[in-house]
């Protein structure tokens, strides 16, 4: 930590972040460039600036940058310089945040596809063929960041290394960030380096390098009373490094950033204020705790702009807390946290445990949340206020007023703190506000001014304090007009659009004995084809294992439904087809996974794309019975009985169970009725976890000792094994489909005729749309009234998004169902897929809304 303590411009230490010499409390707001046009950075970034806020974070996706191996781009809408500059101009702030690995919900993390085909290369450890790529990374992007460092050139005050790492089984935590902070140092970074934790986990995330500061990433439920307590907990631990408490992410709603503010944060960033998209294919699978969701096109998550750039009531709330924070200024900045002796009393919900700064020069700030639905009371120094459902008042006690030309002491004011002048004190409260100066106690209406001991009170409702742009001595003061609500626009619906005659080409991608993985063929995003004609004669079904992310399968001509197991064996019906058998699959990359989940084998980081292996299952044995039993009491010779069927006293300890299985062709071990995960472990090598998600276990053929160790469940309702014996599906032709390529098909105009919706397809059929879209400054919202069907748009050159109507899996982040067409983007070409499901595929309407 001592190496930042010596930089003069921007630096920390146990009392706060200091710029310029002076002490700084930071509201910063994420922005991320690459998921916004280039056009609309500099209005975003003055939208964050208009907020109150001072800095944004912004993520640096390695892969965005790095298309293909060695195919790097800082153009057009990958400009990230130009993006940082425009921030300076701007007057914000950044932390910038290269990674190399982001989460983000973004495709892979940001770590590009073609690592996981290096089977030597071990992502996110400290490992020579990982930090070499790392470092080719690194030598493109942070020479960008120095250039940009605060103040010489730019608006760089923090670089953020890696990201969450406490999440990761990094196998050698300070090796792997000291050869990050290594790497940055070299490129002349001298901005403090921080490393934020995700589940609190300090040392998880640097690995406690020297010169790396600890951050916290903070996601409570915004009603919980218990945030309090957690965050000065690790206030406290910060401080016995020296650092401040650094809040890297957290909730959006600023009732709860007052919390955090009161419990001593001092960088505050509440993640993804302003939202996004994720354009073509760029989001990420398997997000949130769920395996195997995806991620919209739309990227939002409630912040104080929407995806399209419009504000929410939260934006007002931001304003609010910026002016409290410039109106308390260093002061505020150098507080430090308390507990109280005279915690308020509160005839409402409220935190278990207060949460107060200690101004330097004397006072206290006092944090009052209110967490329930009705007006309420609290009791603040013996003297009962009114305090605002829903709301956090920053109370002020004791406080010293020679800092703006008032000799008095403000012995309480029970709302917030929003200007302050020579003998002017302006509150922001939606609800009346008790004043105390000097011991003269005053009750001030909303909307109302009283003079106090010579001093003017003046309370301002929320909504006008956020609009505050002067105050002047005599006690007026002046607000911005209220804006204007977005005129609103009935959609327009599309009736009619061109229908192509012709599909785009593949890329030949060669014979394969068994289906390759899609990066292996070149296509890191877009899409891949798999062709094999197969003998299925006394075949009733398929196994498909390793498959990730659609699979669309078609057997003799029968399309099943769409596929998006991550991995997961799925097994599929085929008895009603025999003979030489043709079978097609298209698999498409929505997004490789940005999150290590052990539970499917494509949501694992690194974990590559593609088809997988497709088996004939040539017969199934019940082999539920005849285990042997290890464990409790059990004596030698061991006891047999069904799997799971063990009887003991001891809930929960765990029990093995083995036996003898055997198969002349490869084979594939069943496990019905997991519930909690399990180990299992083939001819005593190391066990693997077997989990309700896949409870598959492949075995080679031959004779294998199969060990089941679980818990003991007494209330489960049993296991059942069958062991099925396989044969691959061999001798497959693929075709490679790119995004470069599929972006190029869509930009060409082709032959077409003109068509009216309603649009019916079949499943598996795939049909291309050229739809004409008038001249909108704000651009379009493309609604989907569709069943069964999922759409890809293009539109300027590049890949949109897709939206998936009809039967199909969950998926997070924005609404689901629409794509966004940028103002400028000229051009829209749509692929429509008909899905296999419930209804007959088809597209009856397209709407066109305008943004607001």
């Amino acid at each position: 930590m001592n190496r930042t303590e010596t930089i003069e411009a921007v630096r920390v230490d146990g009392r706060g972040v200091w710029i310029d010499g002076s002490p700084r409390t930071l509201l910063c707001a994420s922005l991320f460039y690459f998921r916004l046009p280039r056009e609309q950075w500099r209005e975003r970034l003055e939208q964050v600036r208009a907020s109150g806020y001072t800095c944004v974070d912004v993520y640096l996706p390695w892969n965005f940058h790095e298309s293909a191996p060695g195919h790097w781009s800082f153009e057009g809408r990958r400009d990230v310089a130009a993006f940082l500059d425009l921030a300076h101009e701007t007057g914000l702030y950044v932390i910038a945040r290269p990674g190399p690995y982001i989460c983000s919900e973004w495709d892979g993390g940001a770590l590009p596809a073609w690592l996981g085909l290096d089977p030597e290369l071990r992502v996110r450890q400290n490992e020579p063929r990982y930090l070499e790529r790392v470092t080719g990374w690194f030598d493109q992007v942070l020479p960008l960041l120095a250039e940009r460092q605060y103040p010489a050139n730019g608006p760089v005050v923090m670089v953020q290394l890696e990201n969450e790492l406490d999440f990761f089984d990094c196998e050698d935590r300070a090796g792997y960030v000291g050869a990050l902070r290594d790497a940055a140092l070299g490129h002349g970074i001298t901005v403090p380096l921080i490393a934020c934790s995700g589940q609190g986990d300090l040392a998880g995330a640097t690995g406690d390098v020297d010169g790396v500061v600890p951050a916290c990433n903070f996601y409570p439920d915004d009603d919980s009373p218990d945030i309090e307590a957690e965050v000065r907990r690790y206030a406290g631990l910060v401080a016995e490094r020296g650092v401040p408490l650094l809040i890297t992410e957290t909730n959006r709603r600023h009732r709860t950033l007052r919390r955090l503010l009161a419990s001593g944060a001092k960088l505050i960033a509440p993640y993804l204020q302003s939202s996004g998209w994720n354009f073509g294919y760029t989001p990420s699978t398997g997000n949130w705790g769920r395996p195997g969701n995806f991620m919209s096109h739309g990227y939002d998550f409630g912040g104080f702009v929407t995806s399209t750039g419009a504000r929410r009531p939260e934006y007002a709330e931001a304003q609010v807390l910026a002016r409290v924070l410039d109106t308390w200024g260093a002061q505020l900045a150098l507080a430090e946290p308390v507990l109280p002796d005279d915690r308020p009393g509160c005839d409402f919900p409220t935190s278990a445990v207060s949460a107060a700064l200690a101004f330097p020069e004397g006072g206290r700030l006092v944090a009052v949340p209110h967490l329930g639905a009705d007006p309420g009371t609290a009791i603040v120094g013996d003297v009962p206020v009114a305090v605002a459902p829903g709301s956090c008042p920053l109370m002020a006690l004791d406080v010293p007023l020679g800092a703006w030309g008032i000799d008095a002491t403000l012995t309480l004011a029970s709302a917030d703190l929003v200007a302050a002048t020579d003998g002017v004190l302006v509150f922001s409260s939606d609800v009346p506000v008790t004043v105390v100066l000097d011991g003269t106690r005053a009750e001030v209406p909303v909307s109302e001014r009283v003079t106090v001991t010579g001093v003017t009170v003046v309370v301002l409702p929320s909504a006008e304090a956020a609009r505050l742009r002067s105050v002047d001595a005599d006690g007026t003061v002046r607000v911005s007009d209220a804006p204007r609500p977005p005129a609103e626009s009935a959609p327009t619906a599309v009736r009619e659009v061109r229908r192509r005659f012709d599909a785009p080409p593949e890329e030949p991608a060669g014979r394969h004995t068994l289906p390759p993985t899609l990066e292996s063929l070149g296509v890191y995003r877009g899409r891949g084809a798999y062709r094999t004609t197969t003998d299925l004669t006394g075949v009733d079904e398929l196994l498909l294992t390793g498959a990730a992310d659609i699979v669309d399968l078609s057997v003799g001509g029968r399309t099943h439904p769409a596929i998006a197991g991550f991995g997961a064996a799925r097994r599929i019906e085929v008895g009603d087809v025999t003979g030489g058998v043709a079978i097609e699959a298209v698999v498409e990359i929505w997004g490789h996974a940005n999150f290590d989940d052990a539970r499917l084998p494509a949501l694992r980081m690194g974990a590559l794309r593609g088809l997988g292996t497709l088996w004939k299952v040539r017969g199934t044995t019940d082999v539920s019975a005849l285990w042997t039993v290890d464990g409790h009491w059990a004596g030698n010779p061991a006891p047999t009985r069904v799997l799971g069927g063990w009887s003991s006293t001891r809930v929960a300890e765990p029990v093995t169970y083995g036996r003898t299985v055997h198969s002349p062709t490869p084979s594939a071990l069943h496990l019905h009725g997991v519930i909690e995960p399990l180990r299992v472990s083939v001819d005593g090598g190391e066990p693997e976890a077997v989990h309700t998600e896949n409870p598959w276990v492949l075995l080679p053929a031959g004779t294998h000792r199969v060990a089941v160790t679980l818990p003991h469940h007494p209330s489960a309702p049993g296991l059942r094994a069958e062991l099925l014996t396989l044969e691959a599906v061999r001798d497959w032709s693929c075709g490679a489909q790119n995004d470069e390529l599929l972006a190029g098909f869509a930009a060409r105009s082709g032959p077409a005729e003109s068509v009216r919706l309603p649009l019916t397809l079949k499943p598996g059929e795939e049909t291309w749309l050229d739809i004409d879209l008038p001249p909108s400054p704000e651009g379009y919202l493309v609604r989907l009234d569709a069943t069964q069907v999922r759409v890809t748009g293009w539109a300027g050159g590049e890949c949109v998004g897709r939206v998936w109507s009809g039967d199909r899996p969950a998926f997070s982040g924005g609404d689901p169902d629409t794509l966004w067409i940028p103002p400028g983007w000229p051009g829209l070409t749509l692929l429509a897929q008909g899905v296999e499901g419930r209804d007959a595929p088809g597209i009856r309407t397209l709407w066109l809304e305008v943004p607001t």
